[in-house]
């Protein structure tokens, strides 16, 4: 029952996490660079690349909303968008070093990017990698036995009541 709570709450906790892109992505597009935290009037390049690149975040929330619906066949994708997020807080402390500390709101980000994202994808291994060798167990011996039983009856893996 533990590993049922622990699945529940890491799929509610996947499911939150998706609201920050797609809140942070709309607001992006919508807004552009000088409405960001910190934000100013930039170049039209810059606001071009900025309100294109928040698309790409916005549709991030989505994509982890459809994975956790079935966790263990989409893991992958799960994986990938997190591990995506994760691994953007390195160019954030490439851009802290190189142009100085960013809003507070960024850093924060980074923490959640470099500490939190990690953990939640060490905890959705845990929790998928035990759930499938749950599931594994619970078919193979009914799948076994089902078989083995046509087998011996000469059914040959048919449903002799569907013939």
């Amino acid at each position: 029952m533990a590993g049922e709570k622990s699945r529940k709450a890491l799929l509610g906790t996947i499911g939150a996490l998706g609201v920050i892109p797609v809140a942070s992505g709309v607001a992006g597009i919508l807004g552009g660079p000088e409405r960001a935290p910190g934000g100013a009037a930039t170049t039209p390049s810059v606001d071009s690349e900025y309100r294109f690149v928040n698309t790409f975040w916005a549709a991030a929330g989505p994509v982890l909303w459809w994975s956790i619906r079935r966790p263990e066949k989409r893991a992958a994708v799960t994986r990938l968008v997190l591990g995506t997020a994760a691994a953007g807080g390195l160019p954030r402390l490439l851009s802290a070093k190189r142009a100085g500390a960013p809003h507070p709101v960024f850093r924060a980000a980074t923490v959640l990017e470099l500490l939190v994202v990690p953990l939640v994808l060490a905890w959705h291994a845990s929790v998928v990698q035990g759930d499938s060798q749950a599931w594994k167990k619970l078919r193979t011996p009914s799948t076994t036995r089902s078989t083995s039983a046509s087998v011996s009856e000469g059914n040959s893996g048919r449903d002799s009541s569907c013939s």
